[in-house]
């Protein structure tokens, strides 16, 4: 199961429960798909570089709580919403 914690800009970002370390974040846009490591920003798959940008920024808005849902989705408990970039 991998529910969607925000979404912006067409972007779609979800969390994978009990997913494989490192921590990292699920993200589609535009039938383009990218694993991105919460600590580092390291992009695994294929993103435009607009998309990339605007998922690091939120990203950089809102690590704590995204790794706050990482450690809840490894006990696989309810995840929260984040809000989405402006």
């Amino acid at each position: 199961m991998m529910p969607e914690i925000s979404r912006f800009y067409g972007i779609i970002i979800r969390l994978r429960y009990n997913d494989h370390p490192p921590p990292h974040i699920h993200v589609r846009y535009g039938g383009q798909d990218a694993t991105i490591d919460i600590a580092t920003g390291r992009v695994q798959g294929e993103m435009s570089k607009h998309a990339l940008q605007l998922v690091w920024t939120w990203l950089d808005l809102h690590r704590d709580a995204i790794e706050e849902n990482w450690e809840l989705a490894r006990r696989q408990e309810p995840l929260k919403s984040i809000p989405p970039l402006d």
